[in-house]
């Protein structure tokens, strides 16, 4: 399959690339508009980009493998990213994590067989003063309890 932006997206990408003095300076919002039309990242699109930017391929995975926020596999449709620093573990995030192993029946980098969650263990999600967290797609979740994990699953199934 040909990887290719739509024309709308390939019009953002053009005003993108404008606002830099270099078009290798373009990558990271380049990776985020890729990563918002195609859904994550595949060696297809780092091709891709590449040619569109003038940069090497390998440039450009060295850059989505050093970001957690770009994923180079396919996710669910709820993606569930839960802070394993030492502020959210002293305050529960391990407990957070193993019980969405045990609820969602998915390991760390896994999705569920309806596709519907991902999880994934990072690190700082930049909550601290607030842990444990979990951030789910890009909305943030800060003092997470079970009880409120629950609710929150149950309002997006």
């Amino acid at each position: 399959m040909e990887v290719k932006f739509s024309q709308t997206t390939q019009a953002e990408f053009e005003q993108i690339v404008k606002r830099y003095p270099h078009k290798r300076a373009a990558l990271l919002p380049a990776l985020h508009l890729a990563q918002r039309e195609f859904g994550w990242i595949s060696r297809e699109v780092m091709r891709y980009l590449s040619e569109l930017l003038d940069i090497p391929v390998t440039e450009i995975l060295d850059t989505v493998t050093f970001y957690t926020m770009f994923k180079t596999k396919p996710t669910g449709k709820y993606h569930i990213q839960i802070c394993s620093t030492l502020s959210c573990a002293l305050r529960g995030s391990r407990e957070v994590y193993e019980h969405l192993v045990k609820k969602l029946n998915i390991k760390d980098g896994e999705v569920t067989a309806d596709g519907k969650f991902s999880l994934m263990k990072v690190e700082c999600l930049g909550s601290c003063g607030t842990a444990p967290v979990v951030q789910i797609n890009d909305e943030y979740y800060e003092n997470i309890s079970l009880d409120k994990l629950d609710q929150i699953l149950a309002e997006l199934k």
